[in-house]
């Protein structure tokens, strides 16, 4: 199913760039486009013209081809890529929107409403939603009543489903514009009366924290510069969704560090039968492309952040920790490790994670007892 919706988004966006362009196209030209037999884009024409999404615009006489438009050519999703990744029973829903606008419309009335949704966090067109496997009642409807909810969380096999109401805006949203987002396998809408209901599906993939650390010398680079190199190069990769790049520091009167004791960590959704691949060409790349011999890197999967783990993270902005107390916390928190001395910073980095940026800068911040 993944496959057929990516395929239809693809094959959907050429079409609309040829109508919008020439006013039409034809099959030959989706076809030359796409290197696609041209029976197999008859196909998909014909049945985008059964689901409404293309239109025929002239039919074919003699040896002129059929032309063909998009019903739609403005822009039909301002959602961008909608994926999942999962920790034990929680899962991270990740929405990537077009329009800033529209991502804090999301992030306020899918707060008012609650449902399983415990945690959001929201970056510009960047919003994150931590939830439990489960389901909760929200009371959907019109102002003073939240538009959109999650209500519903749960996995089945190697995906994950959320159980969206809405009405609104949010219902067109989730009607016609959510299947398009990268990531979305499949939406199944419930007709419910003035409330829409909706049922979206994607794939469970694995949440790779990678902390860096001593990747640079008094001569030159920077471990910051590299950790989004590292993520670019990653992004790259198939079976890969780049997450975000996150700069922490650490003690500032360290004597051994090069500048102002700095480290970074990348966040990444794998395909979780790529993972053991995606960690080995992290390795690679870093240690090719670092100018210090003690770079060190610090891999975790799953997003949760553990008292034992955070609490290492904050000690490594207020005094020296060891390698020994590296080591002991990333053994218990099943944190792989790689490199020489860098693994220290490479580990606080992955305990400062989910931490805000006065935590993640400021050193001399000291954060609340219940954060």
């Amino acid at each position: 199913m993944a496959g057929v919706i990516e395929k239809r988004r693809e094959l959907l966006g050429i079409m609309r760039e040829y109508t919008l362009e020439n006013g039409f196209f034809t099959i030959n030209d989706i076809a030359d486009a796409t290197e696609i037999a041209r029976s197999t884009i008859q196909d998909w024409i014909n049945r985008l013209v059964t689901e409404r999404c293309v239109a025929v615009k002239e039919e074919k006489k003699g040896r002129a081809p059929a032309k063909y438009v998009t019903t739609n050519v403005v822009m039909t999703s301002s959602c961008r890529r909608i994926f999942t990744t999962t920790d034990g029973n929680q899962v991270a829903i990740h929405h990537q929107c077009m329009s800033t606008g529209c991502a804090a419309f999301c992030e306020y009335h899918h707060r008012l409403a609650g449902g399983v949704i415990h945690n959001i966090r929201r970056d510009g067109r960047v919003l994150v939603e931590y939830a439990h496997l489960g389901t909760a009642v929200s009371d959907i409807g019109l102002y003073p009543k939240p538009a959109v909810g999650v209500t519903g969380v749960r996995r089945e096999g190697e995906f994950i489903i959320q159980t969206i109401q809405c009405v609104g805006g949010p219902a067109y949203s989730l009607t016609d514009m959510m299947a398009m987002a990268v990531g979305v396998c499949e939406v199944r809408l419930t007709d419910s009366g003035i409330i829409t209901e909706g049922e979206v599906v994607s794939q469970a993939l694995t949440h790779l924290i990678i902390g860096l650390d001593d990747t640079d010398t008094t001569e030159g680079g920077a471990t910051f510069a590299l950790a989004l190199g590292l993520l670019q190069y990653l992004g790259k990769m198939r079976d890969v969704i780049p997450v975000g790049h996150t700069v922490a520091m650490l003690y500032p009167c360290l004597h051994a560090c090069t500048a102002g004791n700095s480290c970074s960590f990348i966040e990444i959704a794998v395909n979780p039968d790529a993972v053991d691949h995606v960690i080995e060409r992290a390795v690679r790349f870093i240690e090719a492309e670092s100018l210090s011999k003690e770079w060190g890197i610090a891999v975790k999967k799953g997003f949760i952040i553990s008292e034992p783990l955070r609490r290492f993270g904050l000690a490594a902005r207020a005094h020296v920790v060891t390698a020994d107390m590296a080591e002991t916390v990333a053994d218990a928190e099943q944190i792989s490790l790689f490199g020489g001395n860098g693994r220290i910073g490479a580990v606080a980095a992955i305990g400062l994670s989910r931490e805000d940026n006065n935590i993640l800068l400021n050193p001399g911040d000291v954060p609340d007892s219940d954060t």
